[in-house]
């Protein structure tokens, strides 16, 4: 490209266009008017963006002034001043634009890493100038990019770092740099592709059972988790169920986990291997089939006067063999009492507390749900009477010679006087009792020696309603479906709550149900039925009022399957079919023998 001054600068457009990488070469030519024997310095001035860029002085009317290779940095405004015997001359403006950039270069702190390490990359764009905006492109193993952008305002070269991820195997990057500047913008080429290898520090672990295939509760449970150290790194591994940590050790490539198993180890377990930022897990599901049911401790009673008989017994849904212990608490571990399932006391006012049984199967120990008992002493004497009747209470003197005066009082209210001659109590009647409500009663006797210190005893009396209209049900009714479900529904009309239901089967002393609600109807379903749960059924229900009533019998048919009943039809069409081809074919050979004149005995 030449640049003639004065002269042919004004042949060319003012707008030079050329690609990067290409050589631009600037020729300023000077004409000077002048006698043929004078010789004449010129100096000659580049200039680009009002900026000198290089100078020289010569005799010769031309200069040149080249720019080999051409980066995006030269692009810009050009001219040239020529200075000769003390004038100065300038040429136009010319502006030149160096399109693209050159290819930037992309090099990795370490061409092989580890799980968990960072790459280091630096991008670098020689011989251009900045400001630069440097895009880094990472591209793994599943083709999946990731993207990082850098500004870099004073250098030629940036530097970024990438993250190991886990699973990455080998791994590509490059990079691109774009420039802005007042004469345009421009994006260069990706560099070449960088490759860099990663190494595993471990294998995914390996999560294994050495329990049977099918796990029921009392069997051993020994879960193992496995992983390969690529070198002896200090890894860190452990196994866990539902967050919580069951076993980890360090520096090994190994951990096991032990336990006898019951229904609470149903779940899934985790084995996790970890080593700085490297984390890998790996999980499975452990199903323990339940050896027995939760045991279920039924009283006799569960509010008793002192002296009473109390009885507890134990059993199992199914009742299959256990060694039962009946427990009273407190303290919390409890107070073995029996080691039976069944206990009976003569029932003391310290006798009162929480009550459990324990089974025990092949080592497994499962507790009931607790049972209060209330036993009141000889002095703090309950009344439960019929809400349709009046409350009648006694009032008793243990020593005094008759005639002795009793006087009732609810309150400060007087309800009654009456001398007894012969007796040393009397009974009361209050016709003013109300459901559940709690009253306070005061009796005073006083006799010929004692009128003027009269003897005087309080007590609190609860009014509780005994459980009345029983009924039981069951849906569905009648018939059920061998292996099928049927639901028991217990219902009393009326009562003071809690309510005690205890469902049984005809002839059977031991309860297949037992529950103090605080409702006046129980549900209670009874899962696959065979056979042998065919019969008769009733339920009771009681409350402190300590009346018992006892339901109606109802009849359970367990009947043959839709599937049983499928399967009996299709083998008696089998037989059917079997038997008239059996028929068929007999009469076949009968005539055939008929007409060869033979004949076949048994058809």
């Amino acid at each position: 490209f030449l640049l003639f001054l004065f002269l042919i600068s004004f042949l060319f457009s003012s707008i030079f266009k050329v690609k990067n990488g290409m050589s631009i070469e600037l020729t300023c030519i000077v004409d000077v008017s002048k006698s043929a024997s004078f010789q004449m310095q010129h100096t000659f001035l580049f200039y680009k963006d009002d900026s000198l860029l290089h100078n020289t002085t010569s005799e010769q009317n031309r200069t040149r002034y080249k720019i080999s290779p051409a980066r995006f940095a030269d692009s810009g405004i050009y001219k040239c001043i020529v200075e000769a015997n003390r004038k100065t001359k300038s040429s136009n403006d010319l502006e030149v634009r160096v399109e693209g950039l050159c290819q930037p270069k992309l090099t990795a702190l370490k061409g092989e890493v580890t799980e968990g390490e960072v790459v280091t990359l630096r991008c670098e764009i020689p011989e251009e100038k900045p400001p630069f905006i440097f895009l880094f492109i990472k591209i793994s193993s599943n083709q999946q990019s990731q993207e990082k952008r850098k500004q870099e305002l004073k250098a030629n070269f940036a530097s970024v770092e990438f993250p190991v991820e886990e699973r990455d195997r080998i791994l590509r990057f490059q990079c691109i740099a774009q420039v802005n500047s007042v004469v345009g913008s421009e994006t260069s080429e990706p560099s070449s592709m960088t490759i860099v290898t990663v190494v595993e520090p471990f294998s995914h672990p390996k999560l294994t059972s050495k329990s049977p295939w099918n796990i029921t509760e009392g069997d051993r449970i020994d879960i193992v988790c496995t992983t390969i150290l690529a070198r002896p790194y200090e890894i860190e591994i452990l196994i866990q169920k539902d967050r919580r940590i069951l076993n980890s050790t360090q520096g090994q490539n190994s951990v096991t986990y032990s336990a006898t198993a019951t229904v609470e180890h149903n779940g899934n377990y985790t084995c996790k291997v970890e080593l700085g930022r490297v984390s890998k897990t790996t999980s499975m599901n452990i199903v323990v089939a339940e050896l027995f049911a939760k045991p279920i401790l039924t009283p006799s009673l569960t509010d008793l006067d002192e002296n009473k008989s109390l009885s507890l017994w134990c059993h199992i849904n199914g009742s299959p063999k256990a060694n039962f212990s009946i427990v009273k608490r407190p303290p919390e571990n409890g107070i073995l009492l029996k080691t039976s399932s069944n206990f009976t006391i003569q029932a003391q006012v310290n006798d009162t507390g929480s009550y459990v049984c324990r089974a025990e199967i092949k080592g497994i120990i499962k507790e009931s749900n607790p049972v209060q008992i209330t036993v009141y002493g000889e002095s703090i004497r309950r009344f439960f009477p019929d809400l349709r009747e009046t409350l009648l209470l006694r009032c008793q003197s243990m020593f005094g010679t008759p005639p002795i005066n009793y006087t009732l009082f609810r309150g400060n209210r007087l309800i009654d006087t009456i001398t007894v001659y012969n007796n040393t109590y009397a009974e009361f009647r209050d016709r003013q009792t109300k459901l559940n409500s709690l009253r306070e009663y005061r009796c005073e006797a006083s006799n010929r020696h004692s009128y003027a210190n009269k003897s005087s005893y309080k007590m609190n009396i609860t009014v509780i309603a005994p459980v009345r209209n029983i009924s039981f049900g069951s849906l569905p009714h009648g018939e059920v479906e061998d292996g099928g479900d049927i639901n028991f529904l217990c219902v009393v009309s009326e009562g003071s709550l809690p309510i005690n239901f205890t469902i049984f089967k005809q002839n059977e002393q031991t309860p297949l149900f037992y529950e103090s609600i605080m409702e006046t109807r129980v549900l209670w379903q009874k899962k696959s039925l065979t056979k042998q749960d065919a019969g008769k059924y009733f339920c009771e229900a009681s409350n402190r009022a300590m009346v018992t009533e006892r339901s109606n019998l109802l009849t359970v048919k367990v009947i043959l399957a839709s599937w049983q009943k499928g399967f009996i039809a299709l083998f008696v069409l089998v037989v059917i079919a079997i038997a008239a081809f059996g028929f068929w074919w007999c009469w076949r050979k009968k005539e055939k023998g008929n007409n060869e004149y033979l004949l076949f005995s048994g058809c």
